[in-house]
């Protein structure tokens, strides 16, 4: 129960906040218009992501109160929504909002959020010492811009942001750091009143300030809930529980790379466009991959309780998965129609 209360409070409020910002989106004009590169075929509010941060702002000083030395979060937070809805709104260039996302980032560690060591097998500890600021900063950056790149879809970016919090937050509970469970479950009871209006057909988009705030929050309570533990290869666990957005984007930038564009340059080879590609619906695709997400946060939380050899086998089999997912995600596709269809509410809605 002293769980289950913050998040039902945090829903309830982001509930409530959605319909207001999505007339506040409009009236300001921040809206996402559509184009040959993206999905939606209307005009769409942004700023959901507004809701989502005010929701857990309240929920914050609800339920964690006298926390002072989470500070530096809520600035780095603060600061990373000020940039998403000058981008949402604005509208800024790739530059600009990287700057604003090193600036969050800088104020969170120089505030004391730090990846200072790291567990390897035998119990042995590698302490970074300096190297922890730009590590951290960079680990930051890094999960803030994969939610980022991956909020393609109706639902995605939420849903994997949910799926991730959730497990953050058990994992956290479980390594004992029972206030980093709580701020996650917080963020999801958050994330999950606007997932109401943001499942497919959108409502509302979360924009850039959704998914970087969403990003940031997940980068930093992996770092204090779970890089400090005393679990084996303790920095992989937040990296398996992201494996999707963040294999998503190491291609993106790969396949950017080679083809000579900027790493900023949209592009329609996102995973979500492939799995659209194959001829499954919007919704269809979004509910694959929240299933392939669940199946990486499964790995995590086995991972955390596994032998070194365990441990072993585990990253192979995860290795083998990526391997097999775009050959599976096709014999589903071909296979599998009449699952596909009740997905889709019986309605065969292939694009």
């Amino acid at each position: 129960m002293v769980f289950i209360l913050p998040i039902a409070i945090s829903f309830i409020v982001s509930l409530l906040l959605i319909p207001f910002v999505k007339k506040f989106a409009i009236k300001i004009g921040a809206v996402d218009k559509p184009n040959k590169r993206k999905v939606h075929q209307k005009i769409m509010p942004r700023l959901g992501g507004f809701a989502i941060f005010i929701s857990f702002m309240i929920g914050y000083f609800i339920f964690i109160p006298g926390q002072f030395k989470l500070w530096p979060i809520l600035f780095g937070a603060s600061i990373m929504v000020f940039v998403g809805i000058m981008d949402d709104w604005k509208g800024l260039s790739a530059p600009v909002k990287f700057f604003g996302q090193l600036i969050a980032a800088t104020v969170t560690v120089i505030g004391g959020i730090q990846i200072d060591f790291i567990t390897i097998p035998n119990s042995d500890i590698i302490h970074f010492g300096w190297t922890a600021i730009p590590i951290t900063i960079l680990w930051i950056v890094a999960i803030t811009n994969a939610i980022n790149f991956i909020d393609g879809l109706d639902g995605l970016a939420a849903g994997i942001s949910s799926i991730a919090t959730i497990t953050i937050s058990v994992l956290a509970l479980s390594l004992g750091h029972p206030i980093i469970a709580l701020l996650g479950l917080i963020l999801l009871g958050s994330t999950l009143g606007f997932l109401v209006f943001n499942f497919y057909p959108a409502k509302i988009f979360m924009g850039d300030t959704g998914s970087m705030f969403l990003g940031y929050m997940i980068s930093v309570l992996s770092v204090i809930g779970l890089t400090k533990s005393a679990a084996i290869f303790s920095l992989l666990i937040p990296i398996i529980i992201l494996a999707v957005p963040i294999i998503d984007t190491t291609f993106a930038i790969i396949r950017r790379l080679v083809q000579k564009k900027p790493i900023s340059a949209p592009d329609k080879f996102h995973l979500h466009h492939c799995i659209l590609r194959l001829g499954f619906s919007h919704r269809q695709a979004v509910v694959l991959i929240y299933l392939l997400s669940a199946l990486f946060s499964l790995a995590a939380i086995l991972f955390t309780r596994a032998t070194l050899w365990g441990a072993s086998v585990l990253i192979v089999i995860l290795l083998i998965a990526i391997e097999l997912i775009v050959e599976v995600t096709g014999l589903i596709s071909s296979n599998y129609r009449p699952l596909l269809n009740w997905i889709d509410g019986k309605k065969n809605t292939k694009r």
